[in-house]
């Protein structure tokens, strides 16, 4: 098992590629099960959650290679339509095979998900959307049991605006019969790239980047070529990163329109950013100005890059809040904030920062992805060495992360460790 060192206190500066999106290509992937055929996928992150869906595929009969960031996938033989436990149990967005396989084949055997260990993330939304399509679903074992001669258009309403039950189902409704009208529907642009994936292949649907969703069921669908869009979230961390360390950064490969609020709420602290097309260029020369912050859904802050901001609000001279509308309980970075001597109190669903303490290195260990990277870049400005631990869930969701981070200028080495 792998984990971090890292040596504080020195300033990012410099130039990054940003790598493609991880949820962006777990909801194209699965996508291919759609329609018989070859697919290529460029600017897919070499991540350990593509590794976990490839593997997931194959499993099906899918074949699956990565090579550099061109993904190939070949979906021409299915020959499963049972994705188990061992591979779901990994990563949450295994759930995604579920909405293609009963549209196409009518029938799917997929286990109820797994993936990092914080809070409650129901996938009723999916079963419930599905049914409405007219699938038949049954609960054996811990897994879910789909079944449908053909699915039907019909009308479904998100209670929540959830992502990945937008995913699942939109899927699902390209091959129904007749129309189905989504509402409340994710507006992510991850589910954008999906649907414009999808429509490339043949997909009938209006409202793409809205709430509402619109889509007339086609009897078939063609294999296509995708380039997947910028990881918004690694983008918005290495800002932050900068951010912290007074520094100054370039980003390349980005879309500054995905990071509007964002951008806004840098601004905000007191960062000077500018944006073109492609390219973002954020430089700090103050410390931040204590700023709080809400996540919730697109077009708004997102629930991912709160425990990043957290530890941005530990630099700055004030006290700060920041509240996570999208799940209740995601603040299992806070301890380990406080294990490297930051002062921080959860209270309900939010964190109460009070900046301005000199941070002081630590044994951390990562409880999730997110929460794992917040542990980093909180190390990036303690005094002193920070061990990181449990990096495999850093590994899921960042392509090269210590490699990016040192090009810029961070102390930050991967050593293998015994501890767990």
């Amino acid at each position: 098992m792998d984990k971090f060192v890292v040596q504080g206190g020195r300033k990012l500066n410099g130039r990054i590629k940003v790598s493609g999106a991880k949820n962006g290509s777990l909801a194209l992937m699965p996508a291919s099960l759609l329609a018989p055929g070859t697919y290529h996928l460029s600017n897919t992150p070499n991540l350990r959650d593509v590794w976990t869906m490839s593997r997931l595929l194959n499993s099906l009969g899918v074949f699956c290679e990565l090579n550099g960031n061109d993904l190939f996938v070949d979906s021409t033989k299915v020959t499963s339509f049972e994705a188990p436990y061992e591979h779901v149990k990994k990563m949450r967005a295994s759930f995604y095979v579920l909405g293609p396989l009963v549209a196409r084949y009518g029938q799917a055997r997929v286990s109820l998900p797994g993936g990092c260990a914080w809070g409650p993330r129901p996938v009723d939304l999916h079963l419930k959307g599905l049914e409405k399509l007219g699938a038949e679903l049954s609960l054996e074992s811990g897994y879910v049991v789909a079944k449908s001669s053909k699915l039907i258009g019909n009308k479904f309403h998100f209670d929540i605006s959830s992502v990945g039950a937008t995913g699942n189902v939109l899927m699902a409704a390209t091959l129904a019969k007749g129309n189905t009208l989504l509402t409340n529907a994710a507006t992510e642009p991850e589910i954008t790239a999906l649907a414009r994936m999808l429509v490339q292949m043949g997909a009938k649907i209006d409202g793409i980047g809205t709430s509402q969703l619109e889509i007339e069921g086609v009897d078939e669908l063609k294999p296509v070529n995708q380039e997947t869009i910028p990881d918004r979230i690694e983008a918005a961390t290495f800002l932050i990163a900068a951010a912290m360390t007074g520094g100054k950064i370039e980003l390349t490969n980005v879309n500054p329109y995905h990071l509007t609020s964002v951008i806004a709420k840098l601004e905000e602290a007191g960062c000077e950013i500018d944006v073109n097309a492609d390219k973002i260029m954020l430089e700090m020369s103050d410390k931040p100005n204590p700023i709080d912050l809400i996540a919730t859904t697109y077009p708004g802050i997102p629930t991912d890059v709160q425990a990043q901001w957290t530890s941005l609000m530990l630099a700055a001279n004030g006290t700060s809040k920041v509240t996570d509308t999208i799940y209740t309980d995601r603040f299992k970075h806070v301890p380990e904030l406080i294990r490297l001597g930051a002062d921080v109190e959860v209270v309900d669903n939010s964190a109460i920062i009070k900046g301005g303490k000199q941070l002081s290195g630590a044994i951390v260990m990562s409880s999730d992805l997110r929460a794992g990277a917040a542990l980093v870049l909180a190390a990036l400005i303690a005094e002193g060495t920070s061990e990181i631990l449990r990096i495999y869930h850093i590994d899921r969701g960042y392509e090269d992360f210590e490699k990016k981070l040192t090009s810029i200028g961070a102390s930050i080495k991967r050593v293998k460790t015994e501890l767990i």
